[in-house]
């Protein structure tokens, strides 16, 4: 394949939106006829599934899950590094990123209140580009400030919106209550809308990140006033809110108001591996906090799409990248991120953080592509899964059962972190583990199993005996698909 130019990022503002975009969806097509996601229909949009309301679907019928991570701004001046990152992605199956559009490459509104900077949207509009070429669809964040100068984190302040320096607000509580904070948010929306209108390749947009860390209490009342804004700016496009990590007994009453809320359409759910967290559940295996994040939300007993959107590791309470990353040279902290909430009874696989300092640094993109195999050709919406777990002495196994397919997802749990990465304990190998199905009500007569090794990447036939399945020999999980 010959390397297409290096887009630029220079139209003349001259041309108008209207001529410069079609330019830009035509040079996408052309860029990206080669790319290992060709094939797949990006004039479509991503929809909540009319056929079942826990998943997607792209507005043609075809399945979707959003297979991707967390991914909020380019490494650099330009967005090759992002390209690279994009292009590592695809290449292995994956179809989705979340953007921050407030992180200051992408940010339109840097330098004064109300002042939309056209110039700096070029780069928007090249990262649409991106997504085109590589056929991902990006959910794109609006906001993530937490006050507007009150504070000490220097990264979460904007006082562009303070009267002092001509916004609309005297302080960060009058930005989000008062009538002219509030209206100034409208008008960025509309300023998106102007540019991007419905755009296909938008997963959905998100008012903001993490809006519960804002220094005053008001994400519930101003989310349930610009949701609607968001689905009458964006009818296309799908619309959400997403609250700070759920490890302590007070989130709990947040995120089922959250859910609750209507216009939001996709179930948010941020978690990490914290050692600083109140819940002790953030102490454990990655793939049981994931899990059980998932199912927190299950049990409000509200059927829309469930995401874990954020999760990974992180040193106590926040307070940076966790250091024991540095030794995960084989990506077991990503791998439970990934496939435990989908067995869960999520939407789709985790989305992790710190997409640099851990996936990039360790080169650990093949586990997108190793999510991607196991649920090859799944129409999850068809299936109309219903989760479910085994109790087993060795094995933590989550399962999906569906109308023709049922999936295993069987991790060892003597494999953990603490045992791996902290101790340094290379993961034993699993020898003669049986599951027994018939607990979940799944019938193996007549049914063909085979079991997935997403380590090593093959696929071999399962054998089976009356409701149990006899597992091959394996390290730290499998996947099993009954069909």
């Amino acid at each position: 394949m010959v390397r297409p130019r290096r887009f630029s990022g220079r139209f003349d503002s001259r041309c108008g939106v209207a001529a410069v975009l079609p330019w830009l969806i035509v040079l996408a097509a052309a860029l990206g006829a080669d790319s290992v996601n060709g094939a797949d229909d990006r004039s479509a949009f991503v929809r909540v599934s009319p056929r079942d309301a826990r998943y997607f679907e792209l507005s043609n019928g075809e399945a979707y899950l959003p297979i991707g991570l967390n991914m909020i701004g380019p490494p650099g001046k330009d967005l090759d590094g992002m390209e690279a990152w994009f292009q590592k992605l695809s290449a292995q199956g994956g179809n989705f990123v979340r953007i921050w559009l407030s992180n200051p490459f992408f940010d339109v509104e840097h330098a004064r209140s109300g002042e939309f900077d056209a110039e700096r949207a070029k780069r928007i509009d090249g990262l649409l580009v991106l997504a085109r070429k590589y056929g991902i669809r990006l959910k794109l964040c609006t906001e993530h400030f937490r006050h507007l100068g009150e504070g000490t984190q220097k990264w979460a302040a904007k006082p562009q919106h303070l009267v002092a320096n001509g916004g609309p607000a005297k302080d960060t509580a009058d930005f989000f209550t008062g009538q002219a904070g509030r209206s100034q948010y409208k008008r960025k929306l509309a300023w998106y809308a102007k540019r991007y209108g419905s755009d296909p390749m938008i997963f959905g947009w998100e008012l903001w990140n993490e809006m519960d860390a804002v220094r005053v209490n008001v994400w519930q009342p101003w989310s349930a006033e610009m949701l609607p804004e968001l689905h009458r700016l964006f009818p296309k496009n799908l619309a959400m809110q997403s609250l700070g990590s759920y490890d302590h007994e007070h989130k709990r009453r947040s995120y089922r108001a959250l859910c609750e809320l209507p216009g939001n359409d996709v179930l948010q759910v941020h978690r990490y591996l914290d050692l600083g967290a109140v819940w002790k559940v953030c102490h454990g295996p990655v793939a049981v906090l994931a899990a059980d994040a998932v199912r927190e939300l299950r049990a409000f007993g509200i059927r829309k799409p469930i995401l874990l959107a954020e999760s990974g590791a992180v040193e106590p309470s926040h307070s940076g990248p966790f250091k024991l990353y540095a030794k995960d040279h084989e990506g077991m902290l990503l791998h439970d991120v990934l496939f435990a909430p989908f067995f869960a009874g999520a939407a789709g696989p985790g989305h992790i953080w710190h997409w640099d300092v851990y996936v990039d640094r360790n080169d650990l993109w093949w586990h997108f592509g190793r999510f991607s195999a196991a649920v090859r050709g799944l129409d999850p919406p068809a299936e109309a899964f219903e989760p479910f777990e085994l109790a087993h002495p060795r094995l933590f196994v989550l399962g999906l059962k569906g109308r023709r397919t049922t999936l295993l997802w069987c991790r060892d749990r003597e494999n953990t972190w603490q045992t791996e990465l902290a101790e340094g304990k290379a993961p034993d190998l699993v020898r003669q583990a049986r599951v027994d199905v018939a607990p979940a009500g799944v019938a193996l007569a007549g049914r063909a199993a085979r079991v997935y090794d997403p380590w090593s990447d093959r696929w071999s036939p399962a054998t089976v005996d009356k409701t149990e399945i006899a597992l091959p020999e394996f390290r730290r999980s499998v996947v099993v698909r009954i069909e």
